[in-house]
């Protein structure tokens, strides 16, 4: 299939895919992630997590329902045989099957299309289109990395490791649901959502230079370490913007420094 229209803006978008079917697939995936997927229409698709126990971040993934009884998940390309796994191993009596799909996702900005998955990582509207080739435009990987710190995304590997609680990393919006029935690492978010605060969030930094900026450089205010540095790039003339993990008590006003001497600003 080709989609075409001259106004389209495009990018290759990597995944990986699992398939879950079978009349118990809804419900099954409902007890094993973090949003309610049930309540999906066919058509329609919302940001979940894999958990452990503990709250820690096994696979961030967008679901998406083809049917009543068939589910897509899309996660990170390197992530796909842990999601599959995890899902497989705590199936036990649920008739759904869980198998790995091969697809190709190209990221469409500014359009809904008929049919693709929506995409909410860029603050913009975007979908997914799957296996069909798209007409327009192609977006430098730089414009992606601004959209997606501007709209303060966390990516696997760079924000999300097992370091990591769904709180700190502003997910509790975009990925949880509070009211749907238990899933592992339930209990640990919903005590520290109505009982307490993370110690630190993720939150927009500039810097008033565009040189480079390692991952994981710390952050220091008045020389004590008050965070570190997950993703950078450059912003054109004003500087680089970075998505950084901050303690919570650092005023909005507070000046930061960089590991090399530099300053940073929340923005």
């Amino acid at each position: 299939m080709q989609v075409s229209t001259a106004t389209l803006r495009r990018a290759s978008r990597p995944r990986a895919f699992v398939g879950v079917t079978g009349p118990d697939a809804a419900a099954y995936l409902n007890r094993m992630v973090s949003n309610d997927v049930e309540a999906l229409a066919p058509g329609e698709a919302c940001q979940a997590l894999l958990l452990t126990p503990k709250a820690r971040i096994v696979a961030p993934m967008v679901v998406y329902r083809r049917a009543d009884d068939d589910f897509l998940l899309l996660t990170e390309p390197e992530l796909g045989d842990t999601l599959r796994t995890a899902l497989l191993r705590a199936r036990f009596a649920a008739r759904c099957a869980i198998e790995a799909e091969q697809h190709r996702s190209m990221l469409v900005l500014g359009a809904q299309l008929p049919g693709a998955v929506p995409n909410d990582e860029l603050g913009i509207e975007a979908c997914e289109v799957l296996d069909a080739d798209v007409d327009g435009e192609d977006v430098a990987a730089d414009e992606l990395e601004r959209l997606r710190i501007h709209a303060r995304t966390p990516l696997f590997g760079r924000e999300l490791d097992e370091r990591v609680l769904p709180a700190e990393a502003g997910l509790e919006e975009r990925a949880i649901s509070f009211t749907k029935g238990c899933y592992p690492g339930q209990e640990p978010v919903a005590r520290l959502h109505y009982r307490g605060h993370p110690n630190r969030r993720l939150r927009m930094i500039r810097i008033d230079d565009d040189a480079p900026v390692a991952y994981d450089s710390t952050l220091t205010l008045d020389g004590k370490d008050v965070g570190r540095i997950t993703s950078a790039v450059g912003d054109g003339d004003d500087g680089t913007i970075a998505l950084a993990y901050v303690r919570t008590e650092v005023p909005d006003d507070a000046r930061l420094v960089l590991a090399d001497g530099r300053t940073a600003l929340l923005a």
